[in-house]
């Protein structure tokens, strides 16, 4: 009890007693990622139940929205060159994420209207990718005005111990995620509200519902723009402190300038042409200049820092880029297991709060266990807690249902299982974020933040790539009807169960690999 007693008054409510005034702004912007979230059960329904597109498909479209992440690069540096006009990339991003909502309000409401200028699929895709790339801008700017919120010196002038620093970092960035996680309780809540009772509804009045959640995620770019006037306030009234990067210019850095520039070419065109194994093509070459702007970069380190943050970028990147199931197993719950999206709105709920309540639980292992260590603790739990997904495929569920009299069915079991798996995503980022922010040089924290979540965000990429390989490999399909009801595409979920267990063993063996051959090597990671 005291052990619990201590922990809850140190590392809980010790957090928000660190809380400033200063952190709110870029807290914000972050929330505003996190109520993304609103349209996300939404979009997997109209995705399954309007859109004949397949699980391949869908994985490789994931590979190209995870593309604008590693805009970050350019798009960081552009916030050092213009620190002190970084909000208007807010604005921006509002803009964008705007018209890629709207666009799908528009498929849902007035589908007739939008076939009639382009494709429903070209739409769906067209919106898939602009509003990531308004997602980009704003998540760059909150990144930098994090490092603008911590002040560098004291109450009375003095300059703050380097202990206090990392500190300060630390619960600013697990302040950070606590706002993105926040975010997505306030919608799981939303949906749940939303939902209600959908079971029951016509398909034009499910789809009069989904219109309605399109319309009231138009908040999102409200909230973060919120977040940058606020910011404004606060400089003016001296909330937010100075810090170097305002005194000590930043000169353009042409090799990132340059190399971001020939990455969006290159990029885009390989994209647009449609040439065989155009995201293989695309993936190679952007990490191929992503790691040649990383090298630049550490030149800007003190040498003893090199080794460090180059082991545990690769340990963080292979950690991420496991591939995922795809949207099969999603499909078969609902078909096969009969979830609706009020359930999934209670399970998105139930994950978003014990994500909060683990990332405090976890916080005490972030400050005090090394980075290595911590990837495979959180890859072999992510392990164990996946076999109850492959459980449920080969009917766990019948056979426990069975012996409790009803009380361990499906829904416990997922349940269960999303209260223990949650925590583990946002878990790893927050150390590296914290190392990046206290150690990046002042004057090119914008950019150490940028190049290097490029490099872990290509992990995503990869991670996309990897499950549309394994969706070629074993075919999902669900059950697809056009508006006649006449069945377009039949269901067969017979492959799903190898696919589960395939990307499992993935996701446990390629972690685990990588840190035994990186603390091995000259690369190991001390931090």
């Amino acid at each position: 009890m005291n052990t619990l007693r201590k922990f809850f008054a140190e590392d809980f409510v010790g957090i928000f007693k660190q809380l400033r005034l200063s952190y709110i702004p870029p807290l914000m912007v972050y929330l505003a990622a996190g109520i993304s979230g609103l349209t996300g059960i939404v979009a997997t329904f109209f995705v399954k139940d309007y859109l004949d597109l397949s699980a391949a498909f869908l994985a490789g479209l994931g590979f190209w929205a995870g593309l604008p992440w590693a805009l970050k690069m350019p798009v960081g540096h552009l916030v050092d060159l213009i620190w002190r006009w970084k909000s208007v990339l807010v604005f921006i991003g509002a803009a964008l994420i705007a018209v890629g909502l709207l666009i799908v309000y528009g498929l849902i409401a007035h589908t007739e209207y939008m076939r009639q200028i382009w494709p429903i699929s070209n739409w769906f895709v067209a919106s898939v990718i602009i509003s990531p790339v308004g997602y980009v801008l704003q998540d760059v700017v909150a990144d930098a005005m994090t490092v603008e919120a911590v002040p560098t010196v004291d109450s009375r002038g003095e300059k703050i111990s380097e202990e206090e620093l990392k500190s300060a970092h630390t619960t600013m960035q697990t302040l950070g995620r606590f706002a993105v996680i926040g975010g997505t309780v306030v919608v799981s809540i939303i949906n749940i509200v939303a939902f209600n009772d959908t079971s029951e509804l016509s398909r034009p009045e499910k789809a009069h519902v989904y219109s309605e959640i399109y319309l009231m995620a138009l908040a999102i770019p409200l909230v973060s723009i919120m977040g940058v006037v606020l910011a404004e306030i606060l400089k003016k009234t001296g909330h937010i402190p100075g810090v170097p990067k305002l005194q000590t210019p930043t000169a353009p850095n042409w090799w990132i300038l340059w190399g971001s520039l020939a990455f969006v070419i290159f990029s885009i065109g390989t994209g647009l042409s449609k040439v065989p194994y155009s995201e293989e093509i695309v993936f190679t070459g952007s990490m191929a200049i992503v790691i040649f702007l990383m090298r630049k970069l550490l030149t800007e380190l003190p040498e003893d820092k090199h080794a460090t943050l180059i082991g545990t970028a690769i340990i963080i990147f292979f950690f991420r880029a496991v591939p995922t199931i795809g949207p099969g197993n999603g499909w078969f719950l609902i078909d096969e297991i009969g979830f609706d999206e009020q359930f999934f709105s209670y399970l998105s709920l139930i994950g978003s709060t014990l994500t909060l309540a683990g990332i405090f639980v976890f916080l005490p292992l972030m400050s005090r266990v090394k980075i290595p260590w911590l990837i495979v603790f959180l890859s072999l739990v992510w392990g164990v807690l996946s076999l109850p997904d492959i459980g449920l495929f080969y009917g766990l569920h019948e056979w426990t249902a069975a012996l409790t009299d009803g009380v361990v069915d499906a829904k416990f079991i997922a349940i269960v299982n999303t209260a223990l798996e949650s925590p583990l995503g946002q878990v790893a980022m927050i150390p590296l974020l914290a190392w990046i922010a206290k150690n990046a040089p002042d004057h090119l924290k914008a950019t150490f933040f940028a190049v290097f979540a490029s490099f872990s965000n290509l992990s995503l990429s990869a991670a996309s790539l990897g499950s549309k390989y394994l969706n070629e490999i074993f075919i999902i399909t669900r059950e697809v009807r056009d508006e006649a009801q006449k069945i377009i595409t039949s269901a067969d979920y017979s492959e799903l169960g190898i696919l589960l267990i395939t990307a499992t063993v993935i996701g446990v063996a390629v972690p685990c690999l990588t840190v035994f051959i990186i603390q091995k090597g000259r690369y190991r990671s001390l931090d």
